[in-house]
């Protein structure tokens, strides 16, 4: 378990321990424990720093250090962008792009936005895994929740909900007028005798 490669010191976080030569020991984490893991580095004094010119190899001092202390924030690589990153991405801009106001999360435009970013997310999830019937489930019911909100917001304000459906190329249908027993059945002519 004990590795003893020789490790470069960058000169960020410890640049006072930039001309020691280090060995990196790596103490293996316990059994379920979720401490980070540590490195126990070994450090030998150059020649020129040690208190006497004969005594070279006997002083090491060891230090326990983090993974952090190691890598500095500048040096690490950028991650890369996965699917689920990109899609709350989207969902952030596109929720601030439509609400009313800064602590708005309530308005339909907010809510509707945010259910298209959700729908097109999952629009291409299905369609490279096509057997996950669950997110089939759930994306119906998130398009019949959007349809229901589209609904209300033609109910209360028409040109809201133009604007809405068009900057978000949203194919819904607005609901008609619900007509009556009388007019919907006044063109059959009635069979039942007086």
């Amino acid at each position: 378990m004990l590795d003893t490669s020789v490790l470069k010191c960058r000169p960020s976080p410890l640049s006072y321990l930039s001309y020691w030569t280090m060995r990196k020991t790596t103490i293996p984490p316990t059994s379920t424990s979720s401490r980070p893991s540590f490195l126990m580095v070994s450090m030998s004094q150059p020649p020129s720093m040690s208190s006497s010119p004969s005594d070279d190899s006997g002083d090491e001092v060891d230090f326990i250090l983090g993974a952090s202390d190691l890598d500095s924030p500048a040096d690490s690589p950028e991650p890369e962008a996965t699917p689920s990153y990109l899609h709350a991405q989207k969902l952030t801009a596109a929720r601030a792009q439509y609400s009313r106001s800064p602590s708005d999360t309530g308005s339909p435009e907010f809510q509707v936005a945010g259910m298209t970013e959700r729908i097109l997310y999952l629009t291409s999830h299905l369609q490279s895994n096509p057997k996950d019937f669950s997110t089939r489930r759930g994306l119906v019911a998130l398009v019949n929740k959007r349809r229901r909100l589209l609904n209300y917001l033609y109910a209360e304000d028409v040109e809201r909900y133009k604007e809405l459906v068009k900057a978000l190329g949203i194919r819904h249908k607005a609901p008609g007028r619900v007509m009556g027993r009388e007019e919907k059945y006044a063109k059959f002519a009635s069979k039942k005798k007086n």
